[in-house]
Formats: structure tokens, sequence, C-alpha cells
């Protein structure tokens, strides 16, 4: 039998070296390709939803009667709505820890009794600045008596901060009769049941306009977290990139040098 000359034999592991990078190389390809396209989907269907919205906020304001008729407000989020009523201000919440261009304070909100309803919408009026000396020192904020007319957008009930050392359930419990306007978050559900005000519990408004009654309204747009998906699709794509140069490296451009510096040294001897 003739013995396999030695060169074949050298070859042969270092052929099957190259195949398994080669898959390896071209599994990882495809994986952080695949996630990167998958983050720019995930960014424009993000997009489409912030078209949506800004859609929503050009159609011409729903009146009350077409606001008390609807079967679903929340399918009418963010559209533009006029109601008149009157002002709940001593059921008026403070939302604490609400920043606005940078600066903390809060959110303030009253309950609007609607004229000719037995319904009433909690209204997110606008922000004021906390006063840093006592944080319990609230701002001046001027509430118009009598009936009034509100114009807003159709929005989620107020979102939630997380509160440190609160167990979920006393979150959500009702406060107590007298307790303090300033409050960490807002339960709908909760504070109609501890004020027993026929308060809608689906949607909230927030309201529009510039800076009066001492509130600014320069409200911040929805958080899509369009960067957070560009950003993760930079990297996935980045090292796609990183494969293929460390792949053409190692298995062509390192071992074609390696070769040529062999022949060199071969051609000298």
């Amino acid at each position: 039998m003739t013995p396999e000359p030695l060169h074949s034999a050298r070859q042969r592991p270092r052929r099957g070296r190259f195949l398994l990078v080669t898959l390896a190389a071209v599994l990882a390809l495809c994986a952080t390709v695949s996630l990167g396209r998958w983050q720019l989907s995930r960014a424009a269907q993000k997009e489409a939803l912030q078209a949506e919205i800004e859609a929503q906020k050009q159609k011409p304001p729903l009146a009350q009667a077409e606001f008390l008729a609807l079967e679903a407000p929340a399918g009418e989020l963010h559209r533009p709505v006029r109601l008149r009523g009157l002002w709940l201000t001593p059921q008026t919440v403070y939302l604490d820890n609400r920043q606005m261009h940078g600066v903390p304070g809060f959110y303030v909100l009253t309950p609007f009794a609607l004229e000719g309803s037995d319904q009433a919408v909690m209204i997110q009026r606008g922000w004021v600045q906390r006063n840093f000396n006592d944080r319990t020192q609230l701002g001046a904020v001027e509430t118009p008596p009598g009936i009034v007319e509100v114009t807003g957008l159709i929005e989620p009930p107020p979102g939630h901060l997380f509160e440190l050392g609160k167990p979920a359930a006393a979150a959500s419990a009702p406060e107590s009769a007298g307790s303090s306007p300033i409050r960490q978050n807002l339960d709908l559900e909760a504070f109609r049941a501890e004020t027993k005000l026929p308060l809608r519990t689906d949607v909230s408004l927030q309201q529009a306009g510039p800076a009066s009654e001492g509130l600014q309204r320069d409200w911040p747009a929805p958080a899509l977290g369009l960067e957070k998906h560009y950003g993760y699709a930079f990297q996935w794509f980045g090292l796609s990139a990183l494969v293929v140069i460390l792949y053409v490296w190692f298995q062509i451009i390192s071992p074609y040098r390696r070769s040529r510096r062999r022949a060199r040294d071969e051609r000298s001897l």
C-alpha cells in the first residue's frame, strides 16, 4: 500500500478547520444580520405608530356630545376634544417627580365634571415647578370658577413611576381621606373609590395650549424608543462587519501571507 503523502496529511485537518470556521462565520453573520433587520423593522413599526399619533392630533376636535357617545374612547387616543364643565378643585392632585425641560416638579391633575352629564374626566392640566426649599409648598395654580371650556388630547390614564419600598397592592390602594394632594402615582380606579366621583377610568384628558393659570404645557412626546432600536441595529450590523473582517483576515489574508513567506523562505534555501 502506498503511504499517503505528508503534504496531503497536513492539508486534511487544515481543510476541516477551514470548513468549520467558515460554517461558524456564516451562522454568526446570518444571526447578526437577522437581528439587525429585526431591530430596523421594530423601528419602522414605531415610526408608523408615531405618524399615526401625529395624524390623530391633526384631526378636528371632537365635540362633547361626540366624546360622550364614544363606545371605546381608547380608540381615539391622541385626538383633540373640546369639553365644557366644572373644575372639581378640592380633588386636585399633584403628581410628584415629574419633569419638564429637565426641571423636577409636579403634574397637576383636576377632575372635570362634564356639563349636562353624570360623568367626570381627569384632566392633566399642566406642570408646575417644585419649591426646592419646601417640597410641601405647592406653586400657585389658578382654577377658573363656574362653567369653562377645556381643549385637550384624549390620552391614557396618568403613567406610573416606580415606588421604592411600597408594595404593588399598597400603591393602588385608595389614599385615606384628607391625605396630602401630593402623590407619587394616581390609580384612577382607586381615586374614584376614594372620592366617590363618577370618574371615567379608561382615559384622561391632557390639556393643550400655551402656558396659563400658572401651568406649563410642553408635554413630552410619548417615549417610543426609536433611538434604542436604531442603536441596537447599529450594534448588530457592526458585529456582522466584525465577523466578515475577522474571517477575511484570519482565513484568507493571514494564510496567504504565511504561504508567501514560506515560499520565499524555501526559495532562499
